[in-house]
């Protein structure tokens, strides 16, 4: 008699719009991290689900995947009209293991360096461990998952799916490894560049002031002067377009054979020069009168 739960195998709904992998065939992660990745999967003894979890992941099956502290959230369409729902969590750094990291970090240059210009040097990961930790999963206990399907093995095909695509985005961005583990992008170069006061927390809302506030001044509130001539100081067009979204990193789970980046900077530029154009004129009809 078998105490197992039976499972039998169904087709996937076709979607349009899905999170289609870049790899046909063979491996996912093609760096040292999203090879590092990937293998933990196959630690888990799911030969047979990760095979249909590479062809959920390739056909586009995986329509959402969000990378946030110490958790993955993902919808996967299965056979059922509802996408099934899938989490996957990590644990995440403290206060402490991060301030110890980030010092390891600065006090090997050549680390430092290459994490500052947006790549991942082999060194990252000893010197995670020589802090006592692991940058990777190192067994299936270190990840807790979870998906909404009836199928009874976890991790099931697709939340296999989720990891495989997880190893192709850190490919393109190794920072969602830090993200996953509590620390973004800004958040970390600004530490290894030196400032003590960068943390991953958005920035303090004006009422978290302790000061209490200025007195209200009504006196000649609609008497205002005539703006200065010089009020908008020198007006020109920026020197390095989409400066904004270089700042924000790369985009997640990009598929386009285009770089986003590059793609959005000859249009920032256009809307420079359109609106210099803008403004030289309203300044020629601000002086005729």
């Amino acid at each position: 008699m078998n105490w197992y739960r039976h499972y039998e195998e169904t087709r996937p709904r076709t979607v349009k719009g899905g999170i289609k992998a870049k790899s046909k065939r063979g491996a996912f992660g093609t760096t040292w991290w999203g090879e590092r990745w990937e293998e933990t999967l196959k630690d888990f003894g799911i030969n047979n689900r990760l095979q249909r979890a590479k062809r959920y992941a390739r056909k586009g099956q995986v329509l959402s995947i969000e990378v946030e502290k110490g958790r993955v959230t993902s919808e996967v369409q299965g056979s059922r009209s509802d996408p099934y729902e899938i989490t996957i969590q990590l644990q995440p750094y403290d206060k402490t293991e991060w301030d110890e990291i980030v010092e390891a970090f600065r006090r090997q240059p050549y680390v430092a360096a290459a994490l500052l210009a947006g790549d991942m040097p082999s060194g990252v990961e000893a010197i995670v461990e020589r802090a006592g930790l692991t940058l990777f999963p190192e067994r299936e206990a270190d990840l807790k998952t979870d998906c909404s399907c009836p199928d009874w093995s976890n991790p099931c095909k697709h939340i296999a799916a989720v990891y495989l695509l997880l190893a192709e985005e850190f490919d393109r961005d190794p920072f969602l490894l830090f993200r996953l583990r509590g620390m973004r992008q800004g958040a970390l170069m600004d530490r290894i560049g030196g400032n003590d006061t960068a943390t991953d927390s958005d920035a303090a809302s004006p009422n978290d002031s302790t000061s209490d506030p200025a007195p209200l001044q009504t006196d000649g509130f609609w008497d205002a002067p005539d703006l200065p001539s010089t009020m908008y100081g020198s007006v020109e067009t920026p020197s390095t377009h989409a400066a904004l979204p270089k700042q924000l990193g790369k985009f997640p789970f990009w598929r386009s054979d285009a770089d986003l980046l590059e793609t959005l900077e000859p249009v920032y530029e256009a809307a420079s020069d359109a609106g210099m154009k803008a403004f030289e004129k309203d300044e020629t009809l601000a002086e005729s009168f």
